[in-house]
């Protein structure tokens, strides 16, 4: 290696070959710089199986780049430990003063402050380059944005269909005639049917290293590791993509909300980790399913719904999180002050969706997206729970779990923080939709047809206990009028029973009185 000239400082949700700050990175003259950080591991109670996802990835991904010539300057946790990106600088300009360094904008607001003061913290030249892994640059969310009362997503995932033309006709009309066939994805799961189980991959030399190690080095993570099967390389995460598109997205449309104790999975892809950190872009994701909708595989539902899922949601979280800038999170339109349980850290609690979704979640640092919003997060919303701590809890048990991601999928749509700046009412229901999308009731000990009793349903209470206490915030929303007019029917009696059963439920969440479930299986 001749005189290194600059240094390309990758994070750890980065790692991609034709990333902005490495697509001109010449091997005689750059020095790849890549840390573990200390207050990275530990400003969460991360899941343990996250821990060594990230940590695994970055190391194979390090290894990846020196086959290709480069110089690494790693700073593992174990050998060369830091406490932050910017202590692993000062040490890689210690060892070589070079004057410029190059990076990619990292994709939270704490790091991205943490970055801007490296110029003159360090006296150096700082070349922060867009993240172009995405589909649109932050300036069009911003134009977006201008000027609109509202920021939906349905109408930023339409501009993006025409941008990219993923979906659309010659003459600019949408496949199918339409540009959303969301009505046709929320099927139950037939009660003879199992879906197939997902691809997983037995831990290398690398991992297993970090698995031997986690429960140990990092005593605050939460989580089993004992089930890690994901893919940590590329090709590993290419493998998994092409498994989804044969296997599992041509039902993938149909049973997308659909719940069941037979598979935590279902039909979802498990492929969003591997997408935010880098292994695999967004771009090849969709096009790949795009083609198998062209070629006859799947039909136009699950393409659409799947695409929807990256091209709109995932780029519209993403927009919002910076448009709303770093004090987004803060606060709390509820007023909502209610701990977060104990039973969110063992599973142990017997409402047997809530204990399957929680459970899973412990097991395997995965939960698709109607367990995450429409039960814990229902749940945590119904129940007046902290929407800090809940975040909190998002960020750390999840595999694919970042703040610019989670953050507005929790605090804004989940528990409606934000006082709709994100949706455009409360994702709130009672239990008679987790019954019709799930299987979970049958075998709980609450009855979602209940709304009073000792073996009634939490949800149905909860619900109406939520409606009422929020009148004033809520009143007057258009698409909670019809809610309102049935609360306004109901007789007095009726309210107040429903009323004092909530409040009764409330109260054994406080005092840890909850009744215990069975045990949960493995999702692997």
């Amino acid at each position: 290696m001749s005189a290194i000239k600059s240094f390309r400082f990758i994070l750890g949700d980065q790692l991609s070959v034709s990333l902005a700050s490495l697509r001109d990175a010449d091997p005689d003259h750059d020095l790849i710089v890549m840390a573990e950080p200390n207050s990275e591991a530990n400003y969460v109670a991360h899941h343990r199986q996250k821990i060594v996802f990230i940590l695994s990835a970055m190391r194979h991904f390090a290894q990846e780049l020196r086959e290709k010539g480069f110089a690494v300057c790693y700073f593992d946790y174990e050998n060369q430990p830091t406490n932050s990106f910017s202590d692993a600088l000062k040490l890689a300009l210690k060892n070589h003063p070079v004057k410029q360094v190059i990076i990619t904008e990292p994709g939270e607001w704490r790091i991205r402050t943490e970055i801007e003061t490296w110029a003159d913290k360090f006296g150096i030249v700082l070349d922060v380059r867009d993240d172009d892994r995405f589909f649109a640059p932050l300036s069009v969310f911003a134009e977006f944005a201008e000027n609109r009362k509202e920021l939906r997503m349905e109408y930023f995932y339409r501009q993006l269909r025409r941008t990219t033309g993923i979906l659309m006709e010659p003459d600019g009309k949408p496949v199918g005639g339409q540009w959303n066939f969301d009505h046709d994805n929320r099927k139950r799961l037939p009660d003879d049917h199992r879906p197939p189980s997902p691809l997983t991959f037995k831990p290398d030399s690398i991992t297993q290293a970090l698995l031997n190690r986690v429960k140990q080095d990092f005593p605050n993570a939460c989580g089993d590791h004992e089930s890690f099967g994901w893919a940590v390389t590329r090709r590993d995460a290419l493998t998994v993509l092409d498994h989804f598109i044969e296997h599992r997205l041509p039902l993938f449309g149909d049973y997308q909300d659909a719940m069941t104790v037979k598979s935590s999975t279902v039909y979802h892809s498990l492929l969003s980790g591997y997408i935010n950190v880098g292994l695999l872009l967004p771009d090849e994701v969709c096009r790949a399913a795009e083609n198998a909708y062209r070629v006859g595989k799947i039909p136009i539902n699950a393409a659409e719904g799947f695409i929807r899922q990256i091209l709109g949601w995932r780029e519209y979280v993403r927009g919002l999180y910076w448009h709303m800038g770093p004090d987004y999170g803060k606060g709390s339109y509820f007023d909502a002050r209610r701990p977060l349980p104990a039973f969110f850290w063992d599973g142990n609690v017997g409402m047997n969706c809530l204990h399957h979704a929680i459970t899973e979640t412990l097991d395997n640092a995965y939960a698709h997206h109607i367990q995450r919003l429409m039960v814990i997060g229902n749940f945590a919303l119904l129940s007046g729970l902290d929407p800090k701590e809940v975040c909190e809890w998002y960020l750390a048990v999840y595999i694919d779990a970042f703040e610019w991601v989670e953050l507005p999928n929790t605090f804004g749509m989940a528990l409606y923080a934000d006082g709709g700046k994100m949706a455009s009412k409360p994702y709130a229901a009672s239990g008679k939709y987790i019954n019709r999308m799930s299987d979970y009731c049958t075998a709980c000990q609450y009855s979602p047809n209940k709304n009073t009793g000792p073996d009634a349903c939490p949800f149905n209470a909860l619900y109406w206990h939520f409606l009422d206490r929020n009148v004033d915030k809520l009143g007057k929303n258009p698409r909670l009028a019809m809610p309102y007019r049935n609360w306004s029917r109901m007789n007095g009696d009726c309210k107040t029973a429903l009323i004092e059963q909530a409040e009764h439920f409330l109260t054994q969440i406080d005092t840890g009185k909850i009744p215990k479930p069975s045990h949960q299986a493995s999702l692997w």
